[in-house]
């Protein structure tokens, strides 16, 4: 028999399991700092007497749902369940959301921001207002939503075919959207007046949001496959995470871009049913110091994220988002931008994160799934952040999941890879990903290469793997010997400084050197930058290496063993040269390349100490030269906190 429950003013501050979940009217449900797992559906019941309140699901402290039906949901009812997420508190910001509730007396569960609301305590929320005009804003008593910010972008190659939807309520559940934020600050923490009634510690304060503005989600929770369309080769696509709860994004990406993934081992193989997508979701980020409305003064761009680990159940690649700047019909302008995003953790995508996806066929219909979902609170740590690195260990800790998955059986670790990075006319970084994994090849492999999503800078840097895409990230096996090709564009005369921005599990070389074929000589990024200027065009001519063979048996040894230390506490910079290596000159750079120290004729002592004391904090390259012409360079951090 089933097992059917009717949750009476419960509070629960543990898991549970359940096979179906029903809520009377005049009865809610309040779970906090955990998860529900409901086998098939759940019905949330509305009053139908005029004294009758409609019953309600409260899921608090990061609490999540988790739904185990297979095919089209079976939630019914109208009553509501209400979960939070925050967004930016910048009114000229956008984030990117996907809706987990939508309006339930609606075919496709539509969602409308007229069903967001401001909490006032753990379970009473007034509806948010929203206004026709430029700004929303907020305070601790009230919450203004510009909706002429909110808009869908269904399938197009692209970026400006975005469709209106103002107060609408027509945003079908898998859809994405765009909100602005919102100025001024709510940092309300809201209390529950029933602490004294004996709750379990920790269930009657949700945490203040900080710096940023939480909405309640209300409505009736979306649940089972849903569908998302997707149109012909290379269209964008804004859809996200439709569950009140985090999915593992690894599952929806490879699963719906023609691989089959085994559920035990975690590994994964071409074959699958569906294959609309090219493995790749892109995530919009922005300029957080940008304070305009008008697009041209706008800063933002995608970052990139593919599942190309070994194991869907691993951590894939992302690089971070470089900013353009936009004309006022939405294509991006022939500039440079003017910086870069930031990092986040996307294989574990919270609720309500939205992003793009890119198709690679004709059209067709994608499929989000149940079995993607998992428990995940959000956080830097759990691998899930919402458009908001510790370092993580050999494999997960348990992770509730629909699918079963015993995610502790599974490493988390990302793949050894090398971010470079590259400072473009001292303007922007560009950030680009060699990963590696033995089961792929040197050049395209659908899946494990990302392209670019920002194909019209005027100046970039990128993989040419098949000769026309550009991409940005490439996955391949490892071979020291390897020799692998990057190119360079621009427009006018630029400026490239290359270097080695972090080293995520690589410890397979211990050089990195850009190599310059032009010029024949090697150049070591990993301790400090190698910086070309080209007139304008596509040049080629760069490749990443492991050895620098230029260099002797002998040289290679004299190079490792001088060393540079920072002593920030004593503010002393310290080289130490253990082989009396008679140095010629000691050159310390910031990073943009400005000589800020010099000094010649150091001799062969086996020890020079020099003062940093007027130094600012930041990345400084320290340049030896000795009299055999050989060049010894070494990257140094100053941080005086």
């Amino acid at each position: 028999m089933k097992k059917l429950i009717s949750y009476i003013f419960l509070f629960y501050a543990g898991q549970t399991l359940i096979a179906q979940l029903y809520v009377s009217p005049n009865s809610y449900m309040y779970v906090a700092d955990n998860y529900v797992y409901v086998n098939q559906d759940v019905n949330i019941q509305n009053s139908i007497l005029p004294n009758d309140i409609n019953g309600k699901i409260y899921l608090r402290n990061e609490s999540q749902l988790l739904q185990g039906t297979a095919g089209v949901s079976g939630n019914t009812g109208d009553g509501k369940l209400s979960i939070f997420q925050e967004g930016t508190h910048n009114n000229y910001a956008y984030n990117y959301w996907c809706s987990p509730v939508g309006n339930g007396s609606s075919a496709f569960n539509p969602f409308g921001v007229s069903m967001l609301y401001r909490p006032t305590d753990l379970t009473a929320s007034t509806p948010a207002t929203l206004i026709p005009t430029l700004d929303g804003s907020a305070t601790n008593s009230s919450l203004s939503i510009a909706s002429r910010w909110v808009f869908k972008f269904l399938s197009s190659i692209n970026y400006s075919q975005w469709f209106s939807v103002g107060s609408a309520t027509n945003i079908n559940a898998g859809e994405g959207f765009t909100m602005k934020g919102v100025s001024g600050l709510d940092n309300t923490t809201v209390l529950d007046g029933r602490l004294a009634s004996g709750l379990p510690s920790g269930t009657g304060v949700q945490n203040n949001p900080g710096s940023k503005q939480r909405y309640d989600f209300r409505g009736k929770p979306n649940d089972g496959t849903i569908d998302v369309t997707v149109g012909s080769s290379g269209s964008l696509t804004l859809t996200g995470n439709p569950y009140p709860s985090a999915i593992n994004l690894n599952l929806f990406l490879l699963e719906n871009s023609g691989y089959t993934v085994n559920y035990i081992t975690g590994a994964y193989s071409p074959g699958g049913p569906v294959n609309l997508l090219d493995n790749t979701a892109y995530f919009w980020d922005q300029d957080p110091s940008i304070n305009s409305h008008v697009l041209t003064a706008y800063a933002g761009g995608y970052g990139t994220y593919v599942p190309n680990n070994t194991n869907a159940f691993s951590l894939g690649t992302y690089v971070a988002a470089p900013w353009n700047n936009y004309l006022s019909d939405g294509t991006q302008i022939l500039l440079p931008p003017t910086f870069t995003g930031s990092l986040y953790e996307r294989m574990m995508t919270p609720i309500g994160q939205g992003f793009m996806v890119k198709s690679n066929s004709a059209g067709g219909t994608v499929k989000m799934k149940n079995s993607y979902r998992v428990f995940r609170k959000e956080g830097v740590a759990n691998n899930s952040q919402f458009h908001r690195s510790v370092k993580p260990s050999e494999f997960w800790d348990e992770i509730p999941n629909v699918a079963g998955v015993d995610y502790t059986k599974h490493s988390k670790k990302e793949l050894p890879q090398i971010k470079i990075h590259t400072l473009i006319n001292n303007a922007f970084v560009k950030q680009m990903a060699l990963a590696f994994n033995p089961n792929t090849t040197d050049g395209y492999d659908p899946g494990m290469d990302a392209k670019s999503a920002d194909k019209n800078l005027t100046s970039d840097t990128y993989f040419p793997l098949d000769n026309k895409n550009e991409y940005v990230i490439s996955t391949l096996p490892f071979d020291v010997e390897k020799r692998i090709p990057f190119a360079v564009k621009c427009k006018t005369r630029t400026s490239f400084k290359f270097m080695v921005g972090s080293l995520p599990n690589f410890d397979l070389a211990d050089e990195i050197y850009v190599y310059d074929k032009e010029t024949g000589v090697y150049h070591d990024i990993i301790n400090g930058y190698y910086e070309v200027t080209i007139d304008s065009g596509t040049e080629d001519r760069f490749e990443i290496t492991f050895k620098d063979a230029s260099l002797s048996t002998e040289d290679l040894s004299n190079i490792k063993s001088c060393l540079v230390f920072q002593d920030n506490d004593s503010n002393l910079l310290t080289i130490s040269n253990p082989k009396l290596l008679d140095l010629k000159t000691c050159s310390i750079y910031d990073i943009s390349g400005k000589l800020i120290f010099n000094t010649k004729q150091l001799g062969s002592n086996n020890r020079y100490s020099f003062p940093s004391s007027s130094f600012s904090d930041g990345v400084y390259v320290v340049k030896l030269n000795t009299k055999d012409n050989l060049e010894i360079t070494k990257k140094i951090i100053i941080s005086k906190k």
